[in-house]
């Protein structure tokens, strides 16, 4: 009898670093998740500050296009 509870002691000593080991195991991926997520925002800090160089760029060539017609107009009334 006293074999067997310290069996089941045993077992359940057992039990218990694995469980141990289970929380260790969730939460270095829960730090894992936290690293990705981070690294998430990062990326799309990243894509916004491109999307706003890339408006910039288009205001630009807008703007070019702009003095590029006013500058056509000036010459066509010199030769005409």
């Amino acid at each position: 009898m006293q074999g067997d509870v310290l069996a089941l002691q045993g077992d359940a000593l057992a039990l218990q670093g694995d469980a141990l080991a289970l929380q260790e195991d969730a939460l270095a991926l829960q730090g894992d998740v936290l690293a990705l997520q981070g690294d998430a925002l990062a990326l799309q800090e990243d894509a916004l500050a491109l999307q706003e160089d890339a408006l910039a760029l288009q205001e630009d060539a807008l703007t070019l296009q702009s003095i590029a017609k006013f500058n056509l107009l000036q010459i066509n009334k010199m030769l005409y």
